[in-house]
């Protein structure tokens, strides 16, 4: 899992850490730990002054799924879209997709300030942060996934994502390796 370079211009994209999703159980690790871990990496990457983005999903698509099979959209209440505090102020996108692309500026916003890698972390790993890695990699960024940043339902949902998805369109690392990069 080696980072192997930082662009001159990254972004981090913290996914969907939010009221309503920190209070669940997650594995293999806490959602207070990637609460902390991606503050922690949200703060270096503002005192190198590149930009962060805080993505917060209000509702989801209306098509049929196996878990859902009568389809249609659901709404996240307002209180549990909140971001959480600890983050702190970052370009805000709000979604109702798994990906942070579809359906938003993102990628128009990253693009004004010339960002060429993005580093995910959030919850889940094999939901939103997954999508948006794959919706990056199709856009041409470089995509960073920090592991120890992000956490699933399940610990088996979380590792098939960073075993066998993500490494084929992204580095995945952690934070101790982003943040003596950065």
């Amino acid at each position: 899992m080696p980072l192997t370079t930082v662009d001159p211009q990254p972004a981090l994209v913290v996914i969907d850490v939010q009221s309503g999703i920190v209070g669940m159980a997650t594995q293999p690790h806490a959602a207070a730990d990637v609460v902390a871990r991606s503050a922690s990496l949200a703060e270096a990457f503002r005192a190198q002054g590149h930009p962060v983005v805080l993505v917060r999903v209000i509702g989801t698509p209306a098509g049929r799924t196996d878990a859902n099979p009568d389809g249609g959209g659901r709404t996240i209440p307002a209180e549990g879209a909140v971001l959480v505090p600890e983050l702190g102020e970052g370009i805000v996108v709000t979604k109702r997709t798994r990906g942070a692309f579809t359906g938003t500026d993102l990628h128009d916003r990253l693009q004004e300030t010339g960002v060429t890698q993005v580093f995910l972390t959030g919850i889940a790993t094999a939901a939103g942060v997954e999508e948006t890695g794959r919706e990056a990699f199709a856009h041409g960024y470089h995509v960073v996934v920090v592991e120890d940043a992000c956490a699933d339902r399940t610990a088996e949902r979380h590792a098939y994502a960073v075993d066998h998805v993500l490494p084929t369109l992204a580095q995945v690392t952690t934070t101790a390796e982003v943040l003596a990069a950065l």
